[in-house]
């Protein structure tokens, strides 16, 4: 008879550890895919900062159009595809380093253009929406 309260009681703990950390994985890809405060204005040129490690986040930005605009990808200790980018829209594909940041001159866009980028296996995006 203990040995069956025993297995019921690990048996609730380890179903309800799993939901809390699904509930968890679901609200942090919630936060990685809203638009955030990732854009800066350095001198004449506006800054947007991605980090690039299992996917990229923000995935969403919203940038000033017609503006000179630097991307900058940041990895740590990032050594998936997410450190192979792509940006078909300005004709730029790099492998990132492990650690470090790398910088994406992107000219002036108008408004209403999407810059978009995407790991080498197109399983990670990140979008630049110009507003």
């Amino acid at each position: 008879m203990k040995t069956t309260a025993l297995s019921i009681a690990i048996t609730v703990v380890l179903i309800g550890g799993a939901i809390m950390l699904v509930r968890g994985n679901k609200d942090s890809d919630n936060t990685r895919s809203q638009s955030a405060n990732n854009v800066s204005v350095v001198g004449s040129k506006q800054v947007i900062e991605i980090n690039a490690k299992g996917g990229y986040a923000p995935r969403i930005t919203t940038a000033k159009a017609d503006t000179p605009t630097v991307i900058k990808l940041t990895t740590n200790g990032t050594f998936d595809c997410s450190s192979a980018v792509r940006i078909p829209g300005l004709g730029y594909h790099s492998n990132l380093p492990p650690s470090g940041e790398t910088f994406v001159e992107v000219p002036p866009q108008k408004v209403g253009t999407t810059v978009q980028g995407l790991c080498a296996m197109a399983m990670y995006n990140f979008t630049v929406n110009f507003k």
